[in-house]
């Protein structure tokens, strides 16, 4: 078994439904979402917030949870010439809005930021970019997904159905839903 890394990302749109993507400056140049690692000792929220606004510039609102997404791929041929599993990497996926119409900062050096239709994006996106955005802009809350991280593949979990509408907001909108964090984060 591989080591396990946790990750953030979030499907971060703006006024008129866009999505905000990062084109990545080194290895296949593929857009991606905005997120990063988790440090030891803190939470998939706070890890959220401060990785999407250090690589894009932009402060965020989360929305709540679209699901976890376990990247799978090949073995990959190590230094010594044998194949070796990459490692196991989980990325808990929020829906977000833009705070703002402006970045509050910079965005990282390596980081091309673009918005894009969810239904046009760029023929060069990251598979877990590609599956979440669909489950995103879907609506659907909780999902549990395999995505491998071949071009090309598609997600081999089933996708589960939208959560029901909560009282005030109807399936599949972006409007506030602080109490979906809440609860995510409180562990209820």
């Amino acid at each position: 078994m591989s080591a396990l890394t946790w990750a953030v990302a979030a499907v971060v749109t703006d006024d008129t439904g866009r999505v905000l993507l990062c084109r990545q400056s080194r290895g296949t140049r593929r857009h991606a979402l905005p997120g990063g690692r988790l440090r030891p000792a803190e939470s998939p929220v706070g890890a959220a917030l401060r990785d999407i606004r250090a690589e894009t510039g932009w402060d965020i609102e989360l929305v709540d949870l679209v699901g976890v997404y376990h990247l799978t791929g090949p073995p990959v041929e190590t230094l010594a010439g044998r194949a070796a599993p990459l490692p196991d990497v989980l990325v808990h996926v929020f829906r977000a809005r833009a705070a703002g119409v402006r970045p509050a900062a910079d965005p990282a050096p390596g980081c091309r930021l673009t918005w894009h239709s969810p239904g046009a994006l760029p023929g060069a996106v990251t598979p877990l970019t590609r599956a979440a955005v669909t489950d995103a802009t879907a609506g659907r809350s909780g999902v549990l997904r395999e995505v491998p991280c071949v071009p090309g593949a598609v997600a081999s979990a089933p996708l589960p159905a939208a959560r029901p509408a909560e009282e005030g907001r109807p399936a599949g909108t972006l409007a506030a839903a602080p109490h979906a964090i809440e609860r995510y984060t409180s562990g209820s």
